[in-house]
């Protein structure tokens, strides 16, 4: 009961919305092609778990993996932009145009380049995430505490050791900043990278079964991959809050 209050208190909102989508079905008799009634689409969930499970852990893999590359990348090419002036000024702007390429845009050359599998679907989802992790950590790099710069100075200390003891540990908090706010796209660049031209992944089967007007596979789908997305978003909340913590 004190688990069922909870989830009310905090999920009303979605419980209102299920209900009013099922009067609406119900009372207007919608045609379970245009809009199937939610207990169709749980129905759907719970007779072929198999199908949701191996297809969600799927986009869950390639979207953290991908989430993973492009934080990585983003951070390196950020502690680059940071170590020199002239690379700062050619990787920002380059980066940037990079990453306001539509993703539909990319989609088929990246495909080109490395086929239609897998691959691509992580390198979509990495060019996505690479903005966050650049863009953040380069403002942490840059956002000392007040005076600890030239308290290092004072002290001595080297370039190297003013990076990975002061200047590293500042961006920390923004780095995962970036990782919280990149984790939902990357399910959502997976979803789109696997729709266009994979052949597995949640995508995929959202695809197929609008193809063959399966609209409650197709809404199941579609609720898979909102909890996928919320599982890997409250992933890095936990992380950071974590790191918050930690770095108080």
């Amino acid at each position: 009961m004190r688990l069922l209050r909870t989830a009310l208190s905090r999920y009303w909102g979605v419980a209102l919305v299920i209900l009013a989508w099922q009067g609406w079905v119900v009372a207007f008799g919608v045609n379970a092609i245009v809009l199937p009634r939610p207990m169709d689409v749980l129905a759907d969930i719970a007779s072929n778990p198999g199908v949701y499970l191996a297809s969600g852990a799927q986009t869950l893999g390639v979207a953290a993996a991908g989430l993973l590359i492009g934080m990585a990348l983003g951070t390196a090419l950020a502690i680059l932009a940071w170590a020199s002036p002239l690379l700062g000024g050619m990787l920002t702007p380059l980066g940037l145009v990079f990453s306001s390429i539509p993703v539909v845009a990319l989609i088929p050359v990246v495909a080109r380049l490395l086929g239609y599998d897998v691959r691509t679907v992580v390198a979509i989802v990495a060019v996505i995430s690479f903005l966050p992790a650049f863009v953040f950590t380069a403002s942490g790099l840059r956002a000392l505490p007040s005076g600890s710069a030239d308290l290092f100075r004072a002290f001595g200390a080297g370039r190297w050791v003013r990076f990975t003891r002061l200047v590293l540990p500042a961006a920390v908090p923004d780095l995962m900043i970036a990782l919280r706010l990149a984790a939902p796209t990357a399910i959502l660049a997976a979803l789109l990278a696997e729709y266009l031209m994979g052949a597995s992944g949640l995508g995929y089967l959202f695809r197929a079964a609008a193809e063959d007007f399966g609209t409650e596979r197709a809404f199941g789908t579609s609720v898979v991959a909102t909890v996928v997305s919320v599982l890997l978003f409250s992933g890095a909340l936990v992380a950071e809050r974590a790191v918050a913590r930690r770095w108080s």
